[in-house]
């Protein structure tokens, strides 16, 4: 339990700051586009320092580091809540990032190496609660601290919680040191690199129009460069930033590679619903919030199951139904309209969290099936790395998607509107000062109906590219089972 609140923490906060950022705005005295760089730099923070959490955890001990990560991470908060103007906050984001990065990676090899292989499937299902539940409740948790109390509550809130956390830690985790290891800084930096100018690609694009602007050409090239580098180096050098053998575990790759996938699925596809109940229906945050909070009741109930089913059914199995479940739902999505009712978006959520609940654990496990022990950190920071870039990823081309099909939607439907299939005023014998009002709400009308259009295509992008990942699961390798007398040498 203490293990599985700090990703939660973690996660949550990178949701819980976007309901806040309106009021965060007149008290710190910035403008709209400055102001994203409180969210930026909090995930451009965590995705630099993440692949050196296997590295730091063999040279300063496992219980050391993610001590400390807790502890600092409580720092952080607390100064965030307390900031002044727009420096501070982002100087103290940037440390919440850096402290929280390795929050996840840690409490998922906590997790694997405190339960033998034959439980790994209920651990990951523990762990998966942590992390895909922070998206769920950060906007409904971000929207009742700003309204009934303060926008400084969004971050005073992780206090509590991460001291209950960290009081679990110091009297139950055991200290865990492996042989040192030199850390590979070529390696680091051009990693590092990369990821920050993809990072700023993916957050800045939609703002700056994208490849209209010099400087999302110069992120892009410095990333393509960067990682290019990145992968020439790490087959070449004699001491890698991750070892090869990770590298070339079969389940690994195709389990990151499903991880990325799951978080552009779970993040782009909320995204796109919040937009759409809060900004086109008019559902108050708060409402919006509980619709959403379906799909967690849904995550939890599957993760409830998934774990014992793994025992019994394949995880390729499990994988491809569960990308089926959350396709079909996309599907349904895909045939909204604008008379949509609140019935209708809980049921769909409900039935996408059973999917995605499906779906998690299975690729947690599976990834760590072959792969040697001495690996999990290592593991865990390129499963947790690929979801936050999957994350990042999916938000930013659906965004883009939208505000595209939108203008082309309403370009479309104006043709439509000529006076041959419509009355005109002056015929109606309506005063020429109504008649601008009047356009003014026809236009407004078919502005609406573009935008609901928008959606649906982007819905039905997002399951087309679901449907095409579930060959993916027919690559995975089921691992043989183990012998009483090996379980208890791993136990051991």
């Amino acid at each position: 339990a203490a293990v599985v609140l700090t990703p939660l923490m973690q996660v949550l906060d990178m949701t819980l700051a976007n309901v806040a950022l309106p009021h965060m705005q007149a008290a710190l005295g910035a403008n709209q586009e400055s102001l994203s760089w409180v969210l930026t730099s909090y995930i451009l923070a965590s995705a630099v320092v993440l692949p050196i959490t296997g590295w730091l955890s063999d040279r300063v001990g496992r219980r050391t580091l993610y001590l400390t990560s807790v502890g600092f991470f409580i720092v952080a908060s607390v100064l965030c809540g307390m900031a002044a103007t727009l420096e501070q906050m982002v100087l103290f984001r940037i440390a919440q990032g850096i402290f929280g990065a390795f929050l996840s990676p840690l409490a998922q090899t906590v997790l694997l190496d405190s339960t033998p292989p034959e439980k790994h499937g209920r651990a990951m299902a523990m762990f998966g609660m942590g992390v895909v539940l922070g998206p769920v409740l950060g906007p409904i948790l971000g929207g009742w601290l700003t309204e009934n109390l303060n926008w400084r509550w969004v971050f005073y809130v992780n206090v509590p919680i991460c001291l209950v956390a960290m009081t679990g830690l110091w009297f139950l985790l055991p200290e865990v040191k492996r042989p040192q290891r030199r850390l590979d800084v070529t390696g680091f930096v051009l990693l590092a690199v990369a990821l920050a100018s993809l990072q700023l690609m993916l957050d800045r694009g939609e703002g700056k129009d994208w490849f209209d602007s010099v400087e999302i050409w110069i992120e892009m090239i410095v990333a393509i460069s960067a990682l290019w580098m990145f992968i020439v180096h790490i087959l070449t050098s004699h001491t890698p930033l991750f070892d090869r053998t990770l590298l070339g575990d079969r389940n690994m790759a195709v389990a990151a590679v499903l991880q990325g996938v799951t978080g552009a699925v779970m993040i782009s596809s909320m995204a796109l619903l919040s937009l759409m109940l809060e900004g086109l229906l008019g559902y108050p945050v708060l409402d919006a919030g509980m619709l959403l909070a379906t799909r967690g009741i849904g995550v939890i109930l599957m993760m409830g199951i998934v774990g014992r089913l793994l025992e019994r059914v394949a995880p390729s199995v499990l994988i491809a139904v569960g990308l089926l479940i959350i396709s079909a739902s996309l599907w349904e999505m895909s045939q909204w309209n604008l008379d949509l009712n609140g019935t209708r978006v809980g049921l769909n959520g409900f039935i996408q969290g059973l999917g995605i609940g499906l779906l998690f654990v299975p690729i947690s496990a599976v990834a760590f099936a072959t792969l040697p022990a001495r690996y999990r950190t290592d593991g865990s920071v390129l499963l947790n790395l690929t979801r936050s870039l999957g994350s990042s990823a999916g938000i930013s081309i659906v965004l883009a998607m939208f505000n595209r099909n939108t203008a082309v939607s309403h370009s479309d439907l104006v043709q439509h509107i000529t006076p041959y299939n419509m009355a005109d005023l002056a015929a109606l014998g309506l005063p020429e000062a109504l008649s601008l009002p009047l356009l003014s709400a026809l236009n407004g009308e078919v502005t609406r109906q573009a935008t609901m259009i928008a959606f649906v295509d982007d819905f039905r992008f997002v399951m087309i590219f679901t449907l095409c990942t579930v060959p993916l699961a027919l690559l995975i390798r089921r691992p043989h089972r183990k012998t009483k007398l090996d379980k208890t040498h791993v136990v051991e």
